[in-house]
């Protein structure tokens, strides 16, 4: 995924094209045994899918960070708003296609596992629906973890292509170090970024597994999004005659900000654990980093200047503008 998304972003589009439409074939193929299933007058796991649910607030705002994580990469499209061509209506075209698309494809997925496997099965399996394909698709069951892992490839590369992009722009701003924003001589890719959340993501994947890291970096979303949320209210008070290419009605942002308060604190009170206060921890050293040197810029120079002179030798890399000249 980094050499592709350091390589070329016409190579991302072509592979994360294709992999997509697997993807959505795969999906098809379960939806498609679900169907023959229900036909088959196997409903009763149906309508006992939610039995012994339980509804206390923590409880729900946990199980929602499942849930919302399989949906989380509406946020994709936006942060590469730059490289979109006529962002004011392909960002929002984009968005009011896939999302109910994707709405509607996880939902009959689950309909399809939920006509087949009981609720102890569902939670005692490692993987649901390779159990599904099991017994479903008999000797085509192979299809269903290379789906799962065609879809979790192609989707973990959209991820990381967006948040380089993230990571670049923070750094032409001045909130991150100046070398992130850097871009590859030949090919025009942000090569230090990628390499750097590639470095990130083997370090996370070394100490956790998936479900604690699910819910850590649920949390963190989830906080940032409420924040995110609160800017843009102040600066559409605040910056009300800035031009905006699209916008969104004053009630979304303030729905989300409630969600985002929701799924923030009641988490830690429900089930208090040193995943939040770790991540608690994160936020507290982002604040003294940056007050250090963002605001203050009380930076090591000399070792900044060898890092970078390293960096730009590493990737070919060189300053967009210098490229521009």
């Amino acid at each position: 995924m980094t050499y592709i998304n350091i390589t070329s972003v016409k190579l991302f589009v072509k592979v994360q094209n294709i992999f997509g439409v697997c993807k959505v074939f795969a999906c098809l193929i379960v939806i498609g045994g679900g169907i023959y299933e229900i036909i088959k007058g196997n409903t009763e796991n149906l309508n006992k899918g939610f039995e012994g649910s339980t509804f206390s607030p923590g409880g729900i705002a946990l199980a929602l960070y499942s849930g919302l994580w399989a949906y989380d990469g509406w946020n994709s499209v936006t942060v590469v708003t730059e490289e979109i061509i006529n962002p004011g209506v392909n960002v929002p075209l984009s968005i009011s296609i896939a999302v109910p698309l994707i709405t509607a494809l996880y939902v009959f997925m689950n309909v399809a596992y939920m006509s087949v496997l009981t609720y102890a099965e569902m939670v005692s399996v490692p993987a649901v629906a390779v159990t599904f394909g099991t017994r479903v698709l008999g000797p085509a069951s192979f299809l269903i973890p290379l789906g799962v892992a065609i879809a979790t490839f192609g989707c973990a590369m959209s991820v990381q292509f967006g948040v380089t992009r993230v990571c670049y722009t923070a750094a032409r701003g001045g909130h991150m170090l100046e070398v992130f924003s850097y871009v590859n001589m030949k090919r025009l890719t942000p090569a230090p970024a990628v390499a750097f959340q590639a470095i990130l993501t083997s370090i996370f994947i070394l100490v956790g597994n998936i479900k604690t890291l699910i819910e850590f970096a649920s949390w963190f979303l989830w906080f940032f999004y409420g924040l995110a949320m609160v800017a843009l209210l102040v600066l559409r008070k605040t910056q009300a005659e800035k031009p905006r290419p699209y916008r969104v009605p004053t009630i979304v942002p303030c729905f989300v900000l409630l969600v985002a308060i929701f799924l923030s604190v009641l988490p830690i009170v429900h089930d208090p654990s040193v995943k939040y206060l770790i991540a608690i921890g994160f936020i507290v050293m982002g604040v003294i980093v940056y007050t250090t040197f963002v605001y203050y810029k009380k930076t090591p120079t000399a070792l900044l200047n060898k890092f970078t002179f390293l960096t730009q030798v590493l990737f070919e890399s060189v300053p967009p503008s210098n490229h521009e000249d």
